[in-house]
């Protein structure tokens, strides 16, 4: 499949924006996803694509991270095995049973994150008490979230950075740091899959990681500036984005009942 080069330099400019969304608060794919199946591409080689181009975001903010000193590489290592190994097996079995039915139960929990993400006391830049050893993490959060990603994968980031923030006392900024390793590792796990049954676009894909790699660095520079300030809203707006979208793809007759309502209410 070839896209139009117009067409491509719009997807490497909105990649561009997803990288920067993304390297803070996650969510990039609400933004990548549509323009994909709006250029026409089939909704698996949309997922397949936007993982390859996703992968270098999260690498470059990974990196970014690490040459910071904002990543503990010797304590991630077990949470990153993890994370690939559950990532893998969400890949294969999201191929073979209807991964729909999450898509019920998921606004809701995106709500939670977002009232956690604003009330919560622990939410700041400084570090808390760990609740969580780093090989109980792994297991859990690790293999758990990585397992969700390659099966579903919508709010993927607030997983992570909730669980970094919580279970692992790691304050904000670092919470997103480690969060954008763990992402980079599932991405990986799951492109991995996607490229072996050929259902990348490879031209398209590459062509939106350059815009990724731009947006990701300069998103990056912004968490290792800004902090918590802008974290924490930033993750609040895109929970409750991404509850929104989840909730109108389920149920449509609720926004038009909203519409509706609005319009008798409101003068023409």
């Amino acid at each position: 499949m070839e896209l139009e080069i117009t067409t491509l330099i719009v997807l490497a400019l909105v990649a561009l924006v997803a990288g920067f969304i993304d390297s803070m608060a996650g969510g990039g794919g609400l933004i990548t996803i549509p323009a994909l199946l709006a250029a026409g591409v089939p909704p698996t080689m949309a997922l397949a694509t936007n993982k390859l181009q996703s992968s270098f975001g999260s690498f470059a903010a990974t990196l970014y991270f690490l040459k910071r000193g904002m990543i503990d590489l010797a304590s991630m290592k077990w949470a990153v095995i993890c994370t690939f190994v559950g990532s893998a097996l969400g890949t294969l079995l999201v191929q073979q049973i209807d991964s729909s039915q999450l898509s019920r139960i998921l606004p809701y929990l995106l709500v939670g994150f977002a009232c956690y993400f604003l009330f919560s006391p622990r939410i700041s830049d400084s570090d808390s008490h760990r609740r969580l050893s780093h090989n109980a993490f792994a297991l859990l959060v690790g293999t758990g979230v990585g397992f969700y990603d390659g099966f579903f994968g919508p709010g993927t980031g607030s997983f992570f950075a909730m669980a970094f923030v919580a279970l692992a006392g790691l304050g904000m900024a670092k919470a997103t740091a480690h969060t954008k390793l763990l992402n980079f590792t599932s991405n990986m796990a799951s492109l991995l899959f996607f490229i072996i049954g050929g259902k990348v676009l490879w031209t398209v894909g590459l062509t939106m990681a350059v815009g990724q790699i731009l947006g990701a660095r300069l998103g990056s520079r912004m968490v290792v500036a800004k902090g918590v300030k802008l974290i924490r809203p930033l993750l609040v707006t895109v929970s409750l984005v991404m509850c929104a979208r989840l909730l109108w793809q389920g149920h449509p007759e609720w926004f038009a009942w909203i519409g509706a309502g609005l319009k008798a209410v409101l003068p023409v």
